[in-house]
């Protein structure tokens, strides 16, 4: 019998993914006065999908400290999407849309870290004999 199924396997990688887009939308909140810097963000289906066509158990490069070959390749940047046009300096980060979408990747983050600590639950529920 197998003792971590793909469900936990898979929300491992949905929070190392969440966790490299993060540091991608920190990026630029850091470089919001730097002239003609372009905001990216991370294409977090690619990133998945990416991710999950690993075979179980493989050994991934980089898991410490995390960076995106260890989701099975280098992270699918794209241009930061809703950016408003650049401006006089040819910086184009929106610091209200990164920030909102910072809060929202966390709240992605929490409820994936919360189904994984409830999976946690139900085997640490099981391998005790249902004792509390």
């Amino acid at each position: 019998m197998k003792l971590f199924d793909a469900t936990l396997m898979t929300l491992e990688r949905a929070l190392d993914a969440r966790l490299v887009r993060q540091n991608v939308l920190a990026s630029n909140l850091a470089n919001a006065d730097t002239p003609g810097f372009a905001p990216k963000d991370v294409d977090f289906a690619k990133m998945m999908e990416g991710a999950l066509a690993q075979p179980a158990g493989a050994t991934r490069e980089g898991d410490l400290p995390l960076t995106a070959s260890s989701l099975g390749g280098p992270a699918p940047l794209v241009a930061a999407p809703d950016q408003a046009g650049a401006g006089l300096d040819g910086n184009s980060v929106d610091v209200d849309r990164t920030l909102a979408a910072v809060a929202e990747n966390a709240i992605q983050y929490g409820a994936a870290a919360k189904a994984a600590q409830k999976k946690l639950a139900i085997l640490r529920y099981a391998a005790s004999d249902g004792a509390a």
